[in-house]
């Protein structure tokens, strides 16, 4: 018999079995503890033991979602106004029935009852509150085109598609620093500075990636003056897991207004990973959204390949 309950203390070690029992679906970061999930889920001071519910057959556990809130305008906050169904996990043989249908709809109810007007399916910045380096790729990017009975759910419920991602994957081992005249008269008129170990530049930054390594490369005036471009990232393997560390995800890119469409994101771009390299790291992901043409264009002049997609459900 199917029973449903809110999280409890000694619910780890279940919801790690069940997302240890979708081992191979792409996206579903493996193998994971009971541990590193404490990690980077239930220890965010946000973090709501009614918004994670979980599913039992005859005492076993076999699936759990789990609600949650962005941040507010200042980003020192969570706001209720929007609510995200961040995952939906099911045991296989139990999905596409009941008990998605019924986490789906408990999750709904306890977004509803703390104030959300609007719901979303799938977690993505900066409706990001969990799971960040357990699913997708160097960000949350919804809810992946490969987990067809999660999007089977959200569709058969009353969502519909809005957006979608595009993950893509970088291998640095034949990379070569482009150069034509736009690039070498940027090399002649800016530097690349980098911080590594990067302070989170907010709240919300703190708590979504505050278990990661990050680090920080901005395009500064030789002649002096303020960055004119910015680029954050963070190691694939949270702080403390063990891991080898030869993959980075890029997480933040900015260009000024004022000077973007002039080559400065692939000079930046370049200089980081030219020093990545340097270090070891072999691989760096990133994600764009679809109608992000020049990001997209951006990404095929580096030499980025489409590993995934990834689609943003809402509900009114």
């Amino acid at each position: 018999m199917i029973h449903f309950r809110a999280f409890c203390n000694t619910d780890p070690p279940a919801v790690a079995a069940i997302w240890r029992s979708r081992a191979g679906q792409p996206g579903l970061t493996q193998p994971v503890s009971a541990d590193l999930i404490q990690q980077l889920i239930f220890s965010k001071i946000y973090f709501d033991p009614a918004g994670l519910v979980l599913a039992f057959d005859d005492g076993r556990p076999v699936g759990f979602a789990h609600a949650g809130f962005g941040p507010n305008e200042a980003r020192d906050d969570i706001d209720t106004a929007m609510g995200v169904t961040c995952v939906v996990v099911v045991s296989p043989g139990h999905e596409g029935g009941t008990v998605s249908a019924e986490l789906l709809a408990r999750c709904e109810q306890y977004l509803r009852g703390r104030g959300a007007k609007v719901l979303y399916g799938g977690g993505i910045e900066p409706l990001n509150p969990f799971y960040t380096g357990l699913y997708g790729g160097s960000e949350l990017p919804g809810v992946l085109e490969t987990d067809r009975e999660v999007c089977k759910l959200f569709l058969a419920h009353g969502y519909r598609e809005i957006d979608r991602t595009v993950l893509v994957r970088r291998d640095l081992a034949d990379f070569e620093v482009p150069f034509d005249r736009r690039q070498m008269q940027l090399r002649r008129q800016m530097v690349v500075e980098v911080t590594s170990d990067a302070l989170p530049r907010d709240w919300w930054e703190a708590c979504t990636l505050g278990d990661f390594d990050l680090t920080r490369f901005e395009v500064v005036p030789r002649a002096g003056g303020p960055a004119v471009a910015n680029a954050t990232f963070r190691a694939m393997e949270p702080i403390g897991s063990g891991g080898v560390g030869r993959r980075t995800g890029l997480v933040d890119l900015f260009v000024d207004p004022a000077l973007r469409r002039r080559g400065l994101a692939v000079f930046l771009l370049s200089e980081a990973f030219r020093q990545f390299g340097r270090q070891g790291i072999t691989v760096i992901e990133a994600q764009t959204m679809q109608h992000n043409a020049h990001a997209l264009g951006m990404y095929r002049k580096l030499g980025f390949e489409q590993v995934g997609q990834g689609i943003v459900y809402r509900k009114m």
